[in-house]
């Protein structure tokens, strides 16, 4: 079982909608996907039409077991579930705290998962957290969506920085640059430029800023269910087909 963490210290960069279209994407391969929304706010929980059961509460997220059997859904796709989110993971790090094994509990929690599941996809809050470092350690891979502006490359820089000030392992880190408009000369020069001054992995694959992604929300449902043809979901599909080649090389 591969864990594939889609997270950014910045929030409003696509990491949801790209969430949601690779988890979908690799259901559609053939493997056997589960998405695991952690974030308070439920977006991708939103996008599949799925109302999370109303006992469901970071208590049970974190006892694991049965626990998160029970409120594991099915979603509208063959090969895909959900785990929905709960407006109570707003406080997952004050109950992380508490608990032995910290920074390993979400790690702790996933394992059984792996005779049902081939890849675990974690939709994950913007910040960096007791949470986050639970989601380091955890996950295989961390997709990282970046914006092609200063700020946005300004805050990988950060994360970077609290992997090594944290002697986490920076090859899981792989950032992708997200809502892209090529029209803009900052975004041009990004994209040529920054690839080359970090120290990871970086695909090649790029998400541009596109109307089929926002109206996700209106259709709720993945980019490629009502607008296959799009050029968001030929990007997705990109990026899709790169992820897949490293997860099978490790």
């Amino acid at each position: 079982m591969k864990i594939i963490a889609l997270y950014s210290v910045k929030g409003g960069v696509g990491k949801t909608a790209s969430c949601v279209n690779l988890a979908y994407l690799a259901a559609t391969a053939g493997f056997r996907t589960l998405l695991c929304d952690l974030d308070p706010q439920g977006s991708a929980t939103y996008y599949f039409r799925i109302r999370p059961n109303k006992k469901l509460n970071q208590k049970k997220l974190l006892k694991g077991g049965k626990s998160i059997d029970k409120n594991i859904k099915g979603t509208d796709f063959p090969n895909l579930d959900l785990l929905p989110a709960d407006i109570s993971y707003r406080n997952l790090d004050i109950a992380l705290d508490d608990m032995k094994r910290s920074k390993k509990r979400l790690r702790d929690v996933l394992k059984p998962l792996k005779s049902d599941y081939e890849l675990v996809f974690l939709d994950c809050p913007p910040n960096i957290t007791l949470l986050s470092e639970n989601i380091f350690l955890a996950a295989n891979l961390i997709m990282t969506p970046v914006i092609p502006t200063t700020l946005s490359g300004m805050t990988y820089q950060k994360l970077l920085d609290f992997f090594r000030e944290h002697k986490l392992d920076k090859r899981k880190l792989y950032p992708f640059f997200s809502m892209i408009e090529r029209r803009k000369k900052l975004h041009k020069e990004m994209l040529q430029e920054f690839p080359n001054k970090i120290e990871t992995g970086f695909f090649a694959s790029h998400i541009p800023y596109a109307s089929a992604v926002e109206r996700m929300g209106v259709s709720r449902m993945p980019v490629h269910c009502f607008q296959p043809g799009s050029k968001a979901a030929k990007a997705y599909e990109s990026l899709w087909n790169e992820l897949r080649e490293i997860i099978s090389a490790e």
